[in-house]
């Protein structure tokens, strides 16, 4: 029986997820055309079933807004699936040609490196507000990181000369590289010095 490769051209079976908090929420089950449609949607943890690079691609159509505003828009996000699955296909070959990898792997390795472990929360008690550190949930921290990824590429390649494909390798490879040049390191790195202060 022939391999299944993602986009027909990286293999993925060699690819493990080190981290066993996430081990259960990052598929890497390889599609040839990675777009179910929704398949699993309204089901719990629906996500976890879903190829790890097409949730990259669901992020790309909608990355979500930044610190509760709208985030700057661009043409790049139309909610259009092929746009994304360009956009996708693109970035993999960039990273592939740059670090002379399989890109699916170094991705995996980059949400690893970049998912951030706790959070700050704010409970009120008796009229007065405190932050409080809790523990992030694998899921969340899935979540999070393709979040940050997609919006600190979108916000670089924002009215400048850059396509939004080498932006987003760019933040894949620094993640990779635990480089804080990549916003979601960056961010992790900060809030995990918040949760630091507030316990």
């Amino acid at each position: 029986m022939a391999e299944i490769k993602a986009f027909n051209r990286w293999s993925t079976e060699s690819i493990k997820v080190e981290d066993p908090g996430l081990r259960d929420y990052i598929t890497i089950e390889p599609k040839i055309v990675p777009r179910t449609g929704a398949r699993y949607a309204g089901n719990r943890f629906h996500k976890s079933k879903v190829f790890i690079i097409e949730r990259l691609m669901n992020k790309i159509m909608v990355p979500g807004h930044k610190a509760k505003k709208h985030f700057k828009t661009s043409y790049k996000i139309t909610g259009k699936s092929q746009k994304a699955y360009t956009i996708v296909e693109k970035t993999l070959r960039l990273i592939e040609a740059r670090t002379k990898e399989n890109p699916v792997k170094v991705f995996v390795k980059a949400l690893e490196n970049a998912a951030q472990r706790e959070e700050v929360i704010t409970i009120e008690y008796g009229g007065a507000r405190y932050p409080k550190t809790v523990e992030c949930s694998p899921q969340r921290r899935i979540d999070l990181t393709l979040r940050y990824m997609t919006q600190g590429a979108y916000h670089k390649s924002f009215n400048a000369k850059k396509a939004i494909e080498e932006c987003l390798a760019e933040e894949i490879i620094n993640a990779f590289n635990c480089n804080q040049a990549s916003s979601a390191i960056a961010k992790k790195l900060e809030m995990e010095r918040q949760a630091d202060s507030s316990r």
